[in-house]
């Protein structure tokens, strides 16, 4: 089973900003499938489905980004015996707008969500999807503009590399992530 978590913010006010682009595409990703299981536990939205015969977990944790590896936990340790890999997709003010970048491991580039699972999990074994919101205009607190939505200029593209990230998930899925960093990389 491969568990594919896609990170944000609960709630109505926070659905189109940069920093939920994990639930866009998750969600984005989430119509192509046959849903086996849709419900709410441990603080997440969870869908059970498969892809190309492989068992899939989709979870958009509830708890709000900095609390992110609280529900990402909790879901891992029910399922840890089933699962072989996990996916974790955020944003990345370091990359351009639209841009994606998968990765092994490794640091957390300073993101709360990805810190937080880092500490809940007690390591940093898992593989991430990096999607690019780029970095804020003049001297913007990061904070605050990832909390933004996409500007009306942004939207188009914003779109179109969603779809683009929904679609490396299917390759991740299907051929792994050396794959997918070779390819979109």
């Amino acid at each position: 089973m491969i568990l594919i978590a896609g990170l944000g913010n609960p709630g109505e006010e926070h659905r189109l900003t940069r920093h939920n682009i994990g639930f866009l595409i998750i969600d984005k990703f989430a119509e192509a499938l046959d849903r086996k299981k849709d419900y709410h536990k441990f603080n997440s939205s969870i869908v059970e489905s498969s892809y190309n015969g492989k068992k899939l977990l989709l979870i958009k944790p509830l708890t709000f980004m900095n609390n992110s590896g609280n529900a990402v936990a909790s879901v891992y340790n029910l399922f840890k015996d089933e699962i072989d890999s996990i996916l974790v997709i955020s944003d990345d003010i370091d990359i351009k707008l639209g841009e994606i970048r998968f990765k092994v491991n490794g640091g957390t580039g300073g993101h709360k969500g990805l810190e937080s699972i880092v500490r809940r999990l007690v390591n940093v074994d898992f593989d991430r999807l990096r999607f690019g919101v780029s970095r804020p205009p003049g001297r913007k607190n990061a904070s605050d503009y990832v909390l933004e939505e996409f500007k009306r200029n942004e939207i188009s593209e914003a779109e179109v590399s969603i779809q683009r990230a929904a679609d490396a998930v299917k390759d991740y899925i299907v051929n792994g992530i050396e794959y997918c960093m070779n390819k979109y990389n």
